[in-house]
Order: C-alpha cells, then structure tokens, then sequence
C-alpha cells in the first residue's frame, strides 16, 4: 500500500478526503492520509493561511513519513499568489519543494481551482436537492444555483473574487450553508465519478494519484 499524504487547507477538504477520496484511492493500493496545514509541524490549530512557504515546510516534512505528499488547498483565498495563473502557481510550489531535496518526485503539489466548493456544481440538480433536504431553500434560490451553473463552461470556472467565487455565492443564496458539515456530504451525494466527469483539472489531479503504484514498481 502507498502511503500519501494530503496536506489540505480546512476541514472542509479533510472530510472530503476521509469519506470520498480515500476509499477510491483504496482501490488503487494508495492509502491517502490529509493533515490539515500546520498539523505537520506540530500545530495543535491547523488549516488556514495558505502561502507557499507554509505550504512548502508542511509538505517536506511530511516527506519524512509518507511515500508521496499532494495537497488540496484552494487558489482562492491563497495569501501570496501575486499575479500567478494556478498552474504557475503549483509549478512555483514544486520549484520550492525541489530545493535541496534528494528525491524530488514525490511531490505533487495541487491547487484547487478556483475552491473546493466550485466542485458541487457538477451535478447542481443533486445540489440544489440537498439544500431543500437540508434546509427547506425554496425553489427561488435554487434557480439562482441552478443559473449559476450555466453561466460557466465547468465548475472550476466559477470565478474567483470575494464576493463571486462559488462558497462566497452558495453562502448569499443560502446562510444556514455550512462548509465543513454540508461541502463533503453534498459531493458524496454527486459521487466522484460526476464530479471527475464536469472538473477536468480535478480529474487530472485524481488520475495522478490513482497511478502511483505505477511509479512506485518503476521505481523498483
């Protein structure tokens, strides 16, 4: 079994890890283990305050204990991304990760684009479902999720801004939304599979780690 670890951005990403993503990696011989950022080091409060250098440290110690380190972290929200795409983005963070490190494909930095959230538009029908389940959202403001999809080619398109990046649009329609409880019970109810099928870049993500074994036995 390969161990990974995942270093991810909040709890919201954690429960995400341990109740989707894992059991799936299961199946391709990866245990995937998330630690929240700053837990690494020895933080009792991890999470938050994403930046490259806190990044960076967390995902080399980790290196220490696991055969490949990934993370999760949102592009929104993240402190010192200056004028970066997401991809000039993660390939700044592996330049980080590569200096004076002597096995340097083990990282796999992963940005989320634009935050996790974006990812429960893939199947906004499901979505909008959970909402009236949960909290009796009329159907009003379920149209206004439902036109919010349609607006943008996939969900990890939905922008990125303080006021329109996709939690800061769920959390207008709907206040009572909770990111940490409500996030991963609404993509578990999408499935991965959906959520793979509409967010391309996560998929590609997802498929990097489905084939570590691959590069473990190469490597033999």
């Amino acid at each position: 079994m390969i161990r990974l670890a995942i270093s991810v951005e909040g709890q919201t990403e954690e429960e995400f890890v341990k109740k989707i993503l894992a059991p799936h990696l299961r199946q391709y011989n990866v245990y995937a283990c998330p630690i929240l950022l700053g837990r690494a080091r020895g933080r009792e409060q991890g999470g938050g305050n994403v930046n490259i250098d806190r990044l960076v440290r967390d995902m080399k110690h980790l290196a220490h204990s696991f055969a490949y380190i990934t993370s999760l972290v949102d592009f929104y929200g993240f402190k010192d991304k200056e004028n970066f795409t997401v991809n000039k983005l993660e390939d700044q963070i592996l330049e980080r990760l590569k200096q004076n490190f002597p096995n340097k494909e083990i990282f796999i930095p992963y940005v989320q684009l634009h935050e996790f959230e974006g990812l429960l538009f893939s199947d906004v029908k499901q979505f909008v479902e959970q909402l009236i389940d949960l909290y009796g959202t009329s159907q009003n403001k379920t149209n206004e999720l439902i036109s919010i999809a349609r607006e943008f080619p996939n969900p990890e398109d939905i922008n990125n801004d303080e006021n329109t990046a996709p939690s800061k649009r769920i959390q207008r329609i709907e206040p009572d939304y909770n990111k940490v409880i409500d996030g991963p019970l609404i993509a578990e109810m999408i499935g991965l599979h959906k959520i793979r099928d509409k967010c391309p870049r996560f998929n590609c993500w997802v498929t990097s780690l489905e084939t570590l074994q691959n590069h473990s036995n190469s490597e033999l």
